[in-house]
This record gives C-alpha cells, structure tokens and sequence, in this order.
C-alpha cells in the first residue's frame, strides 16, 4: 500500500467512525501518515 493510498484509507475511515476515542487514533495515525509523506516529498524535492 502506498503512503497515498493509507491517507485515503484513514480519511475514508474518518467519515463514518462515530466513536470518539476511534476518532482520535484514527486522526492522529492520518496526521503522523501526512508527516511521512511530506518528509518524502521533501527528501526528494516534490513541491506541493
């Protein structure tokens, strides 16, 4: 699975988990999965 494709997938589940704690791991994995993919576009010089 590609860093792009996890995003989508932890959006996707985002926008029909109801449970506040699931929320927030879900969140917090999808902005941890952002970082990573910004530092690799980084490290390769992609601008975005």
């Amino acid at each position: 699975m590609t860093i792009e494709e996890h995003i989508e997938e932890l959006r996707a589940e985002l926008k029909w988990c109801d449970d506040a704690a699931e929320i927030a791991v879900i969140a917090r994995e999808l902005r941890a999965a952002l970082a990573e993919k910004a530092a690799l576009e980084a490290a390769v010089g992609v601008r975005t």
